[in-house]
């Protein structure tokens, strides 16, 4: 291409470097190009959060409009920024590769409490201007008190460091493009499936005029395929719901093996519990369809609901039902006891890592009242055991979030590769995580607790029947019979194996905690 490009940006130094990142981009394909600075509403109103500003496009409109106009050759935008429909005449010629999609916590270091999931002391002030935090923040952490925060990423980052917050929330993609140290501040990251992005969150997109056929074809080298694939599905969610920026709607799509996995989470109001979707399918045509119907406000749930466990009157499972009315029938089919009284510290000694299964064992370890001589690091398996190494102050170094038992050994064993590994837990463990272990790392096995079960376990009649353990399993269906009519729902994949040696069928959620056990609620077959 013989002309030279203008690109249309905005001037902050996130859409700066956007805009830059494409210009270099063109280069590398010998395309010319110079930036043109172009301030939107989204730029000049500063004192609004953004479900109070009118329309849609608050970052885009005026970028499209001289597009239009002829004034620029094609706008840079943050793909989630952009309305679901193009104007007339306009197009997206191609997409970025994503950066991920991850958000950021950022705390300030005397505001952190490792005792709190998110690690927020009680009651902190945490700003963000989107809804959609807001949503699924207060779904984690209802304690917390959440403020507007407007202006660029670098403008945000300082008004945290003028503790005109406790905590900020931030999309990791603009921290990483402009390779901001955030050393300062106590920083956790929040993965897209625990915390659902906006759609097209990490995406740049390339806009142009529809007629402009020539530049169309050149920005075929710059354009990723796969990701509009995916961003599609986000989109098409978003547009189903008719939402913009100031939608509590989040809706990550990924490729995973021959399918994809689809997570969305969606409320009315920023200061609602929102319901949370995990869809895994091979065949995303009508997709959109398919998610709206379960967020149908007429849609039936079940009446009654089985986990075999105590839930606490908080939790996120039990809110998540109570909003749609879901009795939850909570009783655990087993019980614990210790098998040891006291504990000899000096076995952690040479202890580089110590890794917990279960909630139980981290809880019957710290009741020994271990000393630790040196630093160790800490392991555990799943949320519901990284919470409770939270309660006793402490941090998780590493956290299996994938229910797959084989996985999380795979991967804990690199990090173990050559190390003193304690395990503390149930005399009666499977011991799966050992068994991943090289060779080369020696293997320390601490009981501190056994499972015994309850006798003559009562049948429940709810709808769905969800099971937290294999032991529960084994106690339920000593006595039980399966309701034909009944729905199970398995707790990682040894639980479901334990329900498959019997013969039954069940819903693995994707993550092994509350969360993932209200998205399986929420999509059962029960329901449309």
């Amino acid at each position: 291409m013989e002309r030279k490009l203008i690109i249309g940006t905005r001037g902050s130094e996130l859409a700066l470097w956007q805009a830059n990142f494409v210009k270099d981009s063109l280069a590398a394909i010998n395309v010319t190009a110079e930036l043109k600075i172009i301030k939107t509403q989204g730029d000049r109103i500063l004192n609004l959060s953004f479900d109070k500003l009118e329309g849609k496009g608050f970052f885009t409109k005026e970028l499209e409009e001289e597009l239009l106009a002829g004034t620029i050759d094609l706008a840079v935008h943050s793909h989630k920024d952009l309305p679901t429909e193009n104007p007339p005449g306009l197009i997206i010629a191609a997409v970025s590769e994503r950066e991920d999609p991850a958000e950021l916590l950022l705390i300030l270091k005397d505001c952190v409490d490792v005792k709190h999931k998110l690690s927020v002391k009680f009651g902190g002030m945490v700003g963000t201007s989107s809804n959609r935090r807001k949503a699924q923040l207060l779904a984690l952490r209802p304690d917390l008190e959440v403020d507007d925060l407007r202006g660029n990423v670098p403008t945000r980052i300082g008004k945290l460091r003028d503790e005109n917050y406790d905590a900020i929330m931030i999309a990791k993609a603009g921290v990483s493009r402009l390779g901001i140290d955030l050393s300062e501040f106590h920083v956790e990251e929040l993965t897209p499936t625990e915390f659902v992005p906006a759609p097209a969150q990490g995406v740049l997109a390339i806009q142009i005029r529809e007629v402009d056929t020539e530049l169309f074809t050149a920005l075929q080298a710059l354009h990723h395929p796969e990701v509009a694939e995916e961003l599609s599905v986000e989109r098409k969610v978003l547009k189903s719901f008719g939402g913009g920026c100031h939608l509590p709607l989040g809706c990550y799509c990924r490729r995973h093996e021959d399918g994809y996995q689809i997570f969305t989470s969606k409320a009315d109001e920023g200061d609602e519990f929102p319901d949370r979707l995990y869809l895994q399918t091979n065949d995303i045509a009508g997709i959109e369809d398919r998610i709206l119907k379960y967020f149908d406000k007429e849609r039936k749930f079940p009446q009654k609901v089985f986990i075999s466990r105590d839930i606490s009157e908080q939790s996120y499972f039990r809110r998540a039902l109570e909003k749609h009315d879901i009795e939850i029938e909570g009783r655990s089919l087993i019980r614990t006891v210790p098998v040891i009284t006291k504990f000899d510290s000096y076995i952690l000694k040479n202890v580089d890592w110590l890794f917990f299964t279960s909630k139980n064992a981290v809880e019957y370890f710290f009741n020994l009242n271990p000393q630790f001589p040196k630093k160790v690091k800490f392991g555990v398996m799943g949320t519901g055991s990284e919470d409770a190494l939270r309660r006793n102050g402490h941090f998780a170094d590493y956290v299996g979030d994938s229910g797959d038992t084989a996985e999380v050994g795979a991967e804990f064993a690199k990090l173990a590769n050559g190390h003193t590994v304690l395990f503390p837990g149930s005399e009666s463990a499977m011991r799966s995580i050992q068994k991943s272990m090289s060779a080369e790392t020696k293997i320390i096995d601490l009981p501190v607790y056994e499972t015994v079960l309850v006798d003559e376990v009562v049948a429940s009649g709810a709808e769905i029947l969800v099971f937290t353990s294999p032991s529960n399993v084994e106690a339920y269906f000593t006595d039980n019979l399966l309701d034909v009519n009944q729905k199970l729902v398995a707790i990682g994949k040894s639980t479901g194996n334990k329900l498959a040696e019997l013969g039954l069928t069940y819903t693995l959620p994707f993550s092994p905690d509350e969360v993932g056990l209200a998205e399986a609620v929420f999509g059962s077959p029960l329901t449309p």
